[in-house]
């Protein structure tokens, strides 16, 4: 089959046949004609360009299940991207998630299918930002969440993540720090540590609509249901949460409730909710499908941009390369680099 030809025909199917077989309980078998000339195109393709295509828990189940090499959360990607062997990165994410790979690991392409998925997150702060706090809390570390672009992250003393945020502040060993962008997950931070948290008021336009009220329709709905929440949400989601962490972490509990009810299978089926962006539920869901999901739903549109004829686009044409200004560069990868650094036994 050429790159051009879409057509379900048998090849494909018996070459795709397998692969939805993992993914059919979350994704229904009359779209599958449709993304399977896709899937195995691309497939065919990242061998022929020596490619590894990188994928955000947040990406839809046809390109997390079917495309994807390696997923995870941010702190996974830039680990596994700053590893890779592979001659070209497809980062299917955000921006600033791309840049992050770049900055790890320079000497690769670095690809983004389409160059609009940004982050409001990302949008919130800009470089001089970073200048006046410093100039306002002199001496004071300046700690970023990686959710950030390349330009403040080089403004800034050492990155985190959602995942290892309190590890890091606390590691740097000083009273206080600014912490940026998120508000909301420095707050959380600031919940978990002595550490002083100066914050920046930055929100991620998909956890800041969730509300205490909505966890608790879930539970009068079902008091049994485990409610998951990520840290970027408002403190009142967090104070109804049953487990609060990155979405890794979700992940992992997720498979932890998936065990136990393994041996224990007489027990009531788990039933969980997930409060953040709604595809990780369907993706967690495909790999544990002991657990019962229910799906509140706030899609990031820019998470969504990303889609498989675009991948296969990015791959046919290399574009959208992402680059980093040297200079920028420079800063940057230490600030990340030394994020990893710090990150190692986490």
């Amino acid at each position: 089959m050429s790159v051009t030809d879409f057509s379900y025909t048998p090849d494909v199917e018996a070459e795709t046949t397998p692969i939805f077989e993992r993914v059919e309980r979350v994704i229904p078998r009359v779209e599958w004609p449709l993304h399977g000339p896709y899937v195995a195109a691309i497939n065919r393709l990242k061998r022929e360009r020596n490619a590894v295509i990188l994928a955000h828990n947040y990406q839809v189940p046809e390109i997390f299940h079917t495309v994807a090499d390696i997923v995870g959360d941010s702190l996974a990607l830039a680990i596994e991207a700053a590893k890779t062997d592979a001659d070209v990165i497809v980062l299917c994410g955000v921006h600033f998630m791309a840049e992050t790979a770049k900055l790890v690991n320079p000497g690769k392409t670095v690809l983004v299918p389409d160059l609009l998925a940004g982050c409001s997150l990302a949008d919130s702060i800009t470089a001089a930002d970073v200048r006046l706090m410093r100039q306002r809390y002199p001496g004071v570390p300046v700690v970023t969440y990686v959710n950030t672009s390349a330009e403040v992250k080089a403004e800034s003393d050492i990155c985190v993540t959602s995942g290892n945020a309190v590890k890091i502040v606390e590691a740097l060993g000083v009273p206080r720090v600014i912490f940026l962008p998120d508000e909301y997950l420095a707050k959380y931070v600031a919940s978990q540590t002595q550490v002083e948290i100066i914050a920046w008021k930055g929100h991620c336009e998909v956890h800041e609509r969730f509300s205490g009220d909505d966890l608790r329709r879930f539970r009068q709905s079902d008091p049994r249901v485990k409610i998951l929440a990520h840290p970027e949400c408002p403190p009142d989601v967090l104070a109804e949460a049953d487990y609060v962490g990155s979405t890794q972490g979700m992940s992992r509990y997720v498979g932890t409730l998936a065990a136990d009810h393994e041996n224990e299978p007489a027990q009531p089926v788990p039933r969980v909710v997930m409060i953040t962006e709604c595809s990780m539920a369907d993706n967690v869901a495909g790999q544990y499908p002991s657990v019962d999901f229910v799906r509140p739903c706030n899609l990031c549109p820019h998470m969504k941009r990303n889609t498989l004829p675009k991948i296969l686009h990015s791959l046919q044409a290399m574009e959208y390369e992402v680059t980093v200004a040297p200079e920028i560069a420079q800063a940057a990868r230490r600030s990340v680099d030394r994020m990893l650094e710090l990150s190692r036994g986490a």
